[in-house]
């Protein structure tokens, strides 16, 4: 009998159901709005780092707004635009040696970017469009070499 009981109690209890919500962990993102230039830089830089091409979408562009709003670019040559961004700005650590104005209210900075033992200085222009900050433009010619390295 007490087989028995024991049997139907274990039976109950496997024929339970629970509902257990959990939550996805977030993407990392860049911030939706970068209210200065600097901002704008730290955002860009940290989706170059987690490799993030809809963050970089967002912390890239121009006047006119994001690049992935303003619809210069198809959305293959946009990612394949934003690929190359992160195979040649691809950095451990970044640091801003110096921020100054540049032509047309930008802001100008010269930022030193680390990946193992390699040291480059590139500058990134910053520009303020509709709503917030972007980066506007890198330059290349400091980083081509890494372009290529893996």
């Amino acid at each position: 009998m007490r087989k028995l009981l024991l049997v139907v109690v274990m039976a109950g209890v496997a024929c339970q159901t629970r509902t257990v919500e959990t939550r996805a962990p977030s993407p990392v993102t860049a911030p939706s709005t970068a209210s200065g230039p600097k901002p704008a830089l730290d955002a860009f830089l940290s989706a170059i780092r987690a490799q993030d091409l809809q963050a970089l979408a967002v912390a890239w562009g121009d006047k006119a707004g994001p690049v992935r709003d303003t619809k210069v670019f198809t959305r293959e040559e946009m990612e394949q635009r934003e690929l190359i961004l992160i195979r040649c700005f691809k950095h451990d650590r970044a640091r801003v040696l110096g921020e100054m104005q540049a032509p047309g209210g930008e802001r100008r900075f010269e930022v030193e970017l680390v990946r193992g033992t390699v040291t480059r200085v590139a500058d990134f222009l910053t520009v303020q469009g509709p709503d917030r900050w972007y980066v506007r433009t890198a330059n290349m010619d400091a980083v081509k070499d890494l372009c290529s390295a893996k």
